[in-house]
C-alpha cells in the first residue's frame, strides 16, 4: 500500500524515512463485536529513533485508519521537534541575558 505523497513529504521535512518506522496491524479492543475481534483493522505504528508510538483505531476500514495513524504520527514528530527548537531558542536567549553588560542604572 502507497501512502500519499503529503505524509512522504512531510516525513522527509523531519529528516526521517519509512525505514525508521515500524508498522504493524493488529485487532482492536473496545465495542464492536464480531467484527473487531476477527479483523485487525488498528493501526499501531513506532518511530525507531525516537520510540514515538502511535495506535489508531478510529475507522472500520484500514487503510483509512493507516492513513490517519501516519497523519498522526507525522505531526507528533513535528511537534516533538518544534519543542526542541523552542527550548534551543530559549537557552541561547537565557546566555544572551547572563553574558551582557550591565545598564547604567544597574552598575
Amino acid at each position: 500500500m502507497a501512502l500519499p505523497t503529503q505524509i512522504s513529504s512531510r516525513l522527509a521535512a523531519l529528516g526521517s524515512s519509512f525505514a525508521d518506522v515500524e508498522e504493524r496491524f493488529i485487532r482492536g479492543a473496545g465495542p464492536g463485536g464480531q467484527k473487531i475481534n476477527k479483523t485487525s483493522s488498528t493501526v499501531w505504528l513506532r518511530h525507531r529513533p525516537t520510540g514515538v508510538e502511535v495506535r489508531c483505531q478510529r475507522e472500520r476500514s484500514q487503510s483509512a485508519n493507516r492513513e490517519l495513524a501516519w497523519a498522526e504520527l507525522c505531526a507528533k514528530l513535528e511537534e516533538r521537534q518544534r519543542a526542541e527548537l523552542a527550548m534551543q531558542k530559549d537557552e541561547r536567549e537565557q546566555s544572551r541575558r547572563r553574558n551582557r553588560q550591565k545598564s547604567r542604572g544597574q552598575k
